[in-house]
């Protein structure tokens, strides 16, 4: 538009172009990493953390980000969504899991840095985020993740036996520490 009112009734020459400067939001990489752990099957942890989880990949979504999310259990460390484009679609794959037995959380940690570094060398730099929705009911004390620009630990313990390691560890590692109950 602009350009046309500069352009006028007159022929279109260069010095009528007018440019509009767009800005660029940097892309945006959440990974969920979800403790599926038998712990979290108590008292309807699990269940909570998966509507966590479900919220998270609704919120990219709008946004335009992506997304990935790695569960883990006594199954192991499972990639149960690779990185890309978030959709609402992608809620089904947090309904599906189920849980039980322990908490690999190292493990989990280290390939959640494998999966953010992976995704940068393929699509180029983004800012990372890592949400970890757990309930810190393990006896592993792990180093902070390296590769996320931001680590957000969504702690699902029990307010009443509460054993904070999820507050512990988001102050070992220069973390944002958010109660499950209290909105994200």
């Amino acid at each position: 538009m602009p350009t046309l009112l500069a352009k006028g009734p007159q022929p279109l020459q260069g010095g009528h172009l007018r440019y509009t400067q767009r800005s660029v939001q940097p892309a945006r990489l959440h990974l969920i990493v979800l403790d599926t752990s038998g712990s979290m099957r108590q008292r309807g942890r699990l269940a909570l953390a998966k509507g966590h989880a479900t919220w998270l990949i609704e919120q990219a979504a709008r946004a335009g980000d992506s997304v990935a999310m790695l569960s883990f259990g006594g199954q192991g460390v499972e990639l149960r969504l690779p990185p890309g484009r978030a959709r609402a679609s992608c809620r089904e794959k947090v309904r599906a899991l189920g849980g039980g037995g322990g908490t690999p959380l190292a493990h989990a940690l280290a390939q959640a840095d494998k999966v953010l570094r992976r995704a940068e060398r393929r699509d180029g730099p983004a800012e990372s985020w890592l949400w970890l929705l757990t309930d810190g009911r393990t006896l592993e004390q792990p180093a902070a993740p390296e590769a996320p620009r931001h680590v957000v630990i969504i702690d699902f313990d029990e307010a009443a036996r509460a054993i904070g390691r999820c507050a512990a560890w988001a102050q070992r590692w220069g973390a944002e520490h958010r109660l499950a109950s209290r909105p994200a």
